[in-house]
This record gives C-alpha cells, structure tokens and sequence, in this order.
C-alpha cells in the first residue's frame, strides 16, 4: 500500500479589521465579557463606560490544522447467497446450467461480488486545544495567503504567534487509522490512500482584557480578525509575545507517523515538502 501525502502548507488569513476598527468593537461589547454578571446587572441597570478600563490588548494568529485523507478499494470477492424458493414442493434449481439443491428452503449460489469502497474526512483540528472544530471551515475560503519564506516577515513584529500545540503526525495518524481498513477479498484491484491536504492556517484575533472597577472583575474580550465577530474569552497569550517563532519543527510527517497503521504491514509514504526549513538557513 502507498499513501500518497500532499504539499505541506502555510497559509495566513490577513486582518481584515485594522486595530482600531477592533478596538472600537471591543469596547461597544465590552459587558459581554463578562458574561453571567453583565445579564444579571443588566436587570438592574445600564453600566456606566467610566466604570471600565482596558487594561491590556494583543493582536495574535491563531493556528489550525486543515487535513483531507481519503481512501478507495476496489475488489472482488467469492460469497454464497442464499435464495429462498417458491414452494416446499421444489426439490431442486438450475441455473446457468447449475443445479443447486433445496436446503431448508433455500438454495446457496455461489457468486463472484464486485466492491467498491470510498472514504473521505476532512479534519479541521483547532492548533491550541486540539479540539475538532467545523466550524473553522468558514476561514477556508477567505483567500489565505500562502507563506513560502518567514511567517513573521509577513505578520509584523508586534503580533503574537501561537505555535500550533498538536502535532500533525497525531492528526495524521487518527485520521490514516479510520482510511485504512481491513478487506476480505480474494483480488485486489485497486488500493489507494492520499491525503489530499495538509494546511496550517493562522488567523488573526484580536483579545481586550477590560477591567470593571465597581465589581472589581477582570474579562476578556475577543475580536475575530476577519469576521468582526465578539465573544468572550478564556485566556492571553503573553508568553509567546517577542519568542523566536521556529517554523523548522512545525510539519513532522514521515514514515513514522503513519508506518504504525498495519501491524506487521509496510506502508510506502509518498510525502511532498514545501515550507522552508529554518535549520538549513
């Protein structure tokens, strides 16, 4: 068997809220942020602006993992069918010349079955928790640029970068494990694995960390760089501001992340590599 592996890409999603049009959103939905407690003080009345700080800000590019796999066999493999017959008053069936015994009311065909199985997944793996999110789908489509060089040289030097915290050989692996599935065949005639992409996207958020100085409560707000959309949010990422963004270690697929499928098996894997590794600089 060969699994065939697609070019490896980076992809950056650019802003299409500039800081300030961020901001501005920001602090309009600055009480969502605060979720339970601003619907609870809502009831009673309507927060003051001078009762609420920004304390902190960052623009931050967020990965995920974009994986299509999919699979296709096609086989042939003998079986007997069992027929039911007409009455009890029938002992026997030709057929094709082949006469075939009653046998408990039934006769047993030997025959030749053609198969044809296709399969087909398509992950969209959020880079910091792991999670399968379909709803990332939607930044697909929204014209990504495709990093050939240094992400940061296109990103600017103030802006976070989050490296992706699940590797892709493990997304690799869960998803090659549900392509790759036993047969019963007597011939084979066609066997084939791809995965059709292997894409990190990075898209821009913006984050707002809003203090609310009469319920003495801090929250974080977060604006989606493309959608302008605004939620609340769990957590800044402080600590990879400034760090040295290494693109070297980011793709780890190999013969060793999908060997493992067939116990006892051998798997070809036919991998094409096109990001730019910063180790040979």
């Amino acid at each position: 068997m060969q699994i065939d592996v697609a070019n490896q890409r980076m992809l950056l999603l650019r802003d299409r809220l500039s800081f300030e049009e961020a901001s501005d959103k920001a602090w309009q939905k600055k009480v969502g942020a605060f979720d339970a407690l601003s619907k609870m003080t809502s009831f009673l009345s309507k927060p003051r602006d001078d009762d609420f700080k920004l304390v902190y800000s960052e623009h931050r590019y967020e990965p995920f993992w974009h994986v299509v796999a999919s699979a296709r066999y096609e086989y042939t493999r003998s079986n007997n069918y069992q027929v039911s017959i007409s009455g009890k008053e029938v002992k026997a069936v030709t057929l094709h010349d082949n006469r075939y015994e009653v046998m408990n009311g039934h006769i047993h065909v030997p025959v030749l079955e053609h198969c044809l199985q296709e399969l087909r997944e398509e992950s969209l793996i959020d880079g910091v928790s792991g999670r399968n999110s379909p709803q990332l789908l939607q930044y697909v489509s929204m014209g990504p640029l495709e990093v050939t060089g240094q992400l940061r040289d296109e990103v600017g030097a103030e802006a976070i970068l989050i490296p992706p915290q699940v590797r892709i050989s493990a997304i690799m692996r869960d998803s090659l494990s549900r392509m790759i599935t036993g047969i019963q065949a007597d011939t084979i005639i066609d066997e084939q694995v791809a995965v059709s992409r292997v894409d990190l996207y990075y898209r821009p958020t913006y984050a707002f960390k809003f203090s609310w100085a009469s319920k003495q409560k801090e929250a974080i707000l977060e604006v989606d760089g493309l959608t302008g959309e605004c939620r609340a949010g769990e957590r800044l990422f402080t600590e990879y501001f400034g760090k040295v963004f290494d693109q070297a270690f980011l793709f780890d697929i190999g013969a060793d992340a999908v060997g493992i499928f067939v116990p006892g098996g051998s798997i070809a894997v036919k991998a094409a590599k096109r990001y730019i590794d910063t180790r040979d600089k």
